[in-house]
């Protein structure tokens, strides 16, 4: 069997404030209604799987595009506005941090009732994946965050993560049920990371033995797995730099959305009225919902739709966030109707960005760039954990 991939952050300690928690949680639920109606439920579960999208995914919803606490906060905002849909949705989502990871084989259960799937099954798979990565694997991290998230069709993914008290970093530990044959034996194609001193697995092949007198699981033959496994290390520097973003990118979402107009773009004329701040934000939140494998390698970008909640690359802009917010809500809601118009012209946002990479040419605007977004953050009522965003000192003065 195989983790899907592995993550390396920077901890970060402190709390998510409620007007960032509540805008995560619609536009996570948002994301994955998305990729719902165009994709399936499956698909939700192979992109969760992928530590890359994930973390591109808390960058888009406003978390600091490289630490630790992306996963507890998405996490968080996506159990508490999927699971309300869930029945609707075919997705479920389990357990969390601490005491409630502790819980996900009671809310296993309770969902195998409902939906006819073999609850001791997944009960056992919760287990094995948090052995495997916590004890199986002793590489410094100890798991302390363990989600379980299962879609009516039975397969399942598997998000975890572990702290290091001596390297001061956290390990996310991703798993999917695509093509799983075996939990113990050579379940990792690839393990990298820092070194951090020696590493006990018992997960490799030549510890049978040792496997056989320590834990009974080498039976266990779930019918589904991935074979490949992805390895995203972030840096220990928490703002926004030139080499963290592919600036082509990246740049050719800003030219689109501010040096032309709306009108402009072909096959985009449900978009027309927004302004160009709002259409960059939707522009990446589009990629996060239609975007290929490929498209995530440098999560930073998408901090440009909503910046971070501690100011990194610039302030929350909550207006912004808000109008994203409506107009996602309003594309899914106007597609169940079999008006899909929207939805679609969103979709075609990607499509066009994408296009335009072909031809752009990314300049050294980048710390430019950011200046603007931070000298207009009090248009966009900017915040963050610190407050509010105040206009420069210029830019006041003009307003009396």
């Amino acid at each position: 069997m195989k983790r899907s991939g592995s993550a390396d952050l920077p901890l970060h300690y402190g709390h998510v404030p409620v007007w960032l928690s509540e805008r995560m949680a619609k536009l996570g639920l948002a994301v994955i209604e998305n990729i719902v109606l165009d994709y399936g439920k499956d698909e939700v579960l192979r992109r969760l799987s992928d530590p890359f999208w994930f973390q591109s995914l808390g960058t888009v919803m406003g978390m600091d595009w490289h630490s630790s606490g992306i996963t507890t906060s998405v996490l968080g905002a996506l159990k508490r506005s999927v699971n309300p849909h869930s029945k609707e949705l075919g997705i479920y989502i389990c357990g969390g941090k601490g005491n409630n990871s502790r819980k996900t084989p009671d809310e296993l259960m309770r969902i195998s009732e409902a939906t006819g799937l073999d609850g001791n099954h997944l009960v056992t798979c919760s287990k094995l994946s948090a052995k495997v990565d916590n004890t199986a694997i002793q590489d410094g991290f100890q798991l302390y965050t363990h989600n379980f998230i299962l879609s009516s069709s039975g397969k399942w993914a598997v998000i975890q993560q572990g702290m290091s008290a001596e390297s001061k970093t956290a390990r996310r530990y991703h798993w999917h049920s695509e093509q799983l044959t075996s939990f113990v034996e050579d379940p990792h194609t690839f393990i990298y990371g820092q070194n951090t001193g020696s590493i006990l697995n018992l997960a490799d092949k030549q510890a049978e033995s040792s496997r056989n007198g320590i834990m009974q699981i080498a039976a266990e033959r779930p019918d589904t797995m991935i074979r490949e496994i992805s390895k995203l290390i972030m840096p220990a520097h928490h703002d926004v730099r030139a080499k963290d973003v592919d600036l082509k990118r990246l740049g050719a979402v800003l030219w689109l959305a501010h040096e032309k107009q709306p009108n402009d773009f072909e096959g985009l004329l449900q978009l027309q009225g927004l302004g160009p701040r709002t259409l960059q934000s939707l522009a990446l939140v589009s990629e996060v919902i239609h975007g290929t494998p490929s498209r995530f390698n440098d999560p930073a970008r998408y901090s440009f739709a909503h910046g971070g909640k501690d100011g990194h690359p610039f302030p929350v802009p909550l207006k912004i966030y808000d109008e994203t917010i409506n107009i996602l809500q309003t594309a899914i809601s106007r597609a169940k109707l079999g008006m899909n118009e929207k939805n679609e012209a969103i979709k075609r946002l990607t499509q066009v960005t994408q296009r335009a990479e072909k031809d752009f040419i990314p300049n050294a605007n980048f710390d430019k760039v950011i200046e603007q977004e931070r000298n207009n953050s009090w248009k966009y009522g900017g915040r963050t954990v610190f407050g509010k965003a105040k206009a420069p000192a210029q830019q006041q003065l003009n307003l009396f």
